[in-house]
């Protein structure tokens, strides 16, 4: 008696677990075959089943292609971004290449030139296919002045570039300023012929072709005879390039020695420039 009232705790427990794990056992042994009922209900409940099962699939499939198409959407997003960057860089690369020559002329220029340059860039010009008239992004702020002659570095030959007359300063603002170049109509330039020596004036025309006349009638002067700026007239200083005689006209009866000038600068393409400040 002592012995049970001692460990009756426990040996409750232990009956317990005994008489669960029998019940368990017999259970399991005896429902290994379904009632009828069980069956009918079953069969009930399996095509139930099987639509509730279809329906949560379906369901589960349109919230996993939504996002997957949002997943596609924006990667198509993402790609065209990247594309415009390319884009972008790819022009970028082009205008550097396009740039290439006039950057590499205006270093040599200012290398070999006693000048003082201030490097500008065009911003705009006059309607037309000729650049007779434009806007650069420099002005009085980078100490130009109306009247300074305009420039650009050409190559003559391999690695020896020279300056090639543009035009002068017409107008000038802080930060841009206005050139007329030697083929407006309304621009003259005072010239000579290096060989001869003879000089004479050019003026630009509306169809872009830059003629003039010599002073002296019996000039000597040849198609090929080089031009350059005279000084006369303080319009443009001495000794810049001009271009060379394309033709020469004798006017017999207006004593006239006209002549038909090449320009050295490419008129129709012009992106940069320099101004000679001093």
């Amino acid at each position: 008696m002592y012995f049970f009232r001692k460990y009756k705790d426990r040996m409750i427990v232990i009956s317990v677990a005994i008489i669960l794990i029998l019940i368990i056992g017999y259970t399991n042994k005896e429902r290994l075959k379904l009632t009828k009922f069980e069956k009918t209900f079953g069969s009930l409940l399996t095509p139930i089943s099987k639509v509730s099962m279809s329906i949560k699939n379906g369901v589960s499939n349109f919230f996993i292609n939504i996002k997957d198409v949002s997943t596609l959407k924006e990667d198509n997003i993402n790609l065209e971004i990247r594309v415009l960057e390319l884009e972008e860089e790819n022009l970028e690369l082009k205008n550097v290449i396009g740039m290439s020559d006039y950057l590499k002329n205006e270093a040599r220029l200012i290398q070999s030139s006693s000048h003082n340059f201030i490097q500008a860039q065009i911003t705009s010009k006059e309607p037309g296919n000729w650049y007779n008239r434009f806007v650069v992004d420099k002005g009085s702020n980078h100490g130009i002045k109306n009247g300074d002659t305009v420039v650009t570095g050409f190559e003559i030959e391999q690695n020896l570039v020279q300056e090639g007359i543009v035009g002068r300063v017409i107008d000038v603002g802080p930060n841009w300023s206005k050139v007329v170049t030697i083929i407006d109509e309304r621009n003259k330039i005072a010239f000579k012929n290096v060989r001869s020596q003879d000089g004479g004036i050019l003026n630009g025309s509306i169809d872009g072709i830059i003629s003039g006349y010599l002073f002296d009638s019996k000039s000597d002067v040849i198609v090929g005879d080089k031009l350059y700026t005279s000084g006369l007239g303080d319009s443009f200083i001495k000794d810049v390039y001009i271009g060379e005689v394309e033709e020469v006209i004798d006017d017999v009866e207006d004593l006239i020695k006209t002549v038909i000038i090449k320009p050295a600068i490419n008129f129709k393409k012009l992106q940069r420039v320099m101004i000679i400040s001093n």
